[in-house]
């Protein structure tokens, strides 16, 4: 039984096998047919070469800074008496923070106060004197030796005077110093100092950090440098540059990213980086962001003027180099040959290979060929939608193979076993 069952699947597959030849016989002549007729030309996005001004997106690492972060040190010597302040908290400037012994410094201010008067009096009387000496030297009753002693004495009891009011002033200043102010406002950190130890002139006692406004220093590539000198140049200002700052501890905030001003431009190139400095400033009101962080700060409103640029998808690789696509008086696709410069967002920047009036396919390149004819859709300008369009026709393509082969390996799985075997044997 088994093998009339074989001899009759056999018999079987012979038939469907000679039908399926008879089949492509028929096919075969009409696809050659087919194959012999002309395809109809391709549509793509085809775009006239022009000049235009392509805004650029920046952005470069950086360092949050705070540019009025303070050091507080002691200026005069003595024991930390008392500390105003609890670590952390915000200080306003000219908030008392540390006393230092102020009553040894108001005993000085008052000694220099006592040698002050002291030395008035000494020269009111050495007035005096200069001029009784004066009026008895008119009427020959003294020396001219004795009248220029009274006048050299008068000048050195003012002299005194002097030299006691700076004493004074040096007092007060060093009782002032006593009584260490906020010289910022910001946030103060950890005392190093504890109260009851002695400290010397020059000892650090804390930091205060502001954090509004914070600053940003970052270094710009020197060609990137100098194509921002110019458009500042001929804006007159950087009002037009706009700052930004995406801080990676906020991410998933509403206020995650920052809002800036550039403040600073250098005008020298580090001969080691081939850089030059810049700096933009934040406003940080509610303080949620710190200084010392990395961050990437990426600066809006950055042009590249009057260059050639076409989208970036349209500017493929060949066995030349990077190359695009230009059509011919008869709309037939030619490759060309092209120096690639920046990529500016969606647009790369074409460097050389290209000219005004050139017809460049800047459409999806998959599948175009040179001296394929095209049929020349009109580019409406927004390089962002085209790339968008052949990114969204690649990932369903993706998807649709991916479903196949997910179809193919579900029918070669599902095959019962005892039909593989009966045609194994």
């Amino acid at each position: 039984m088994r093998k009339l069952i074989h001899s009759r699947r056999a018999s079987l597959v012979t038939l469907i096998a000679a039908l399926a030849l008879t089949a492509c016989g028929q096919e075969q002549p009409q696809e050659q047919q087919g194959g012999q007729q002309e395809a109809p030309p391709h549509k793509v996005e085809v775009a006239e070469v022009a000049r235009q001004d392509i805004p650029l997106n920046k952005s470069y690492p950086s360092l949050l800074r705070s540019d009025s972060e303070v050091t507080l040190v002691a200026r005069v010597s003595g024991y930390l008496e008392e500390r105003h302040f609890e670590p952390g908290q915000m200080v306003e400037e000219g908030d008392s923070l540390y006393t230092i012994e102020p009553d040894l410094y108001q005993a000085t201010v008052n000694q220099r106060e006592a040698d002050l008067q002291s030395a008035r009096a000494e020269y009111s009387r050495a007035q005096r004197d200069a001029q009784r000496f004066e009026q008895l030297l008119s009427q020959n009753s003294v020396s001219r030796q004795q009248y220029d002693q009274a006048q050299a004495e008068q000048r050195v009891a003012q002299a005194n005077v002097a030299q006691a009011e700076a004493a004074l002033t040096s007092a007060n200043l060093d009782l002032g110093y006593a009584n260490m102010t906020a010289p910022v406002s910001g946030m103060i950190s950890l005392s190093q100092i504890n109260v009851g130890n002695f400290v010397t002139s020059g000892t650090e006692l804390a930091t205060i950090t502001p954090l509004d406004p914070l600053e940003v220093r970052f270094q710009l590539p020197q060609r990137d440098a100098f194509e921002l000198r110019r458009q500042l140049g001929e804006a007159g200002d950087a009002s037009d540059i706009t700052a930004r700052l995406r801080v990676p501890g906020l991410s998933g905030a509403d206020d995650s990213e920052l809002e800036g001003r550039l403040g600073f431009l250098g005008s020298r190139v580090d001969s080691g980086t081939s850089t030059v400095q810049a700096s933009a400033t934040f406003d940080n009101p509610d303080g949620d962001v710190l200084p010392g962080q990395f961050v990437r700060v990426r600066l809006d409103g950055l042009r590249r003027f009057n260059v050639i640029a076409v989208p970036e998808i349209a500017a493929t690789q060949g066995l030349m180099g990077p190359r695009v696509f230009v059509l011919d008086e008869n709309n037939q696709a030619r490759e060309r040959t092209v120096q690639l410069g920046e990529v500016a967002g969606p647009w790369q920047i074409i460097a050389d290979g290209l000219e005004e009036g050139d017809r460049v396919i800047v459409g999806d390149p998959a599948g175009i060929e040179p001296g394929m004819t095209i049929d020349p859709q009109a580019f409406d300008g927004n390089a962002d939608e085209v790339v968008e369009r052949v990114e969204e026709a690649e990932a369903q393509e993706q998807q649709e193979q991916a479903n196949a082969a997910s179809q193919t390996t579900e029918g070669a799985g599902g095959m019962p076993a005892g039909e593989g075997e009966e045609g194994a044997q």
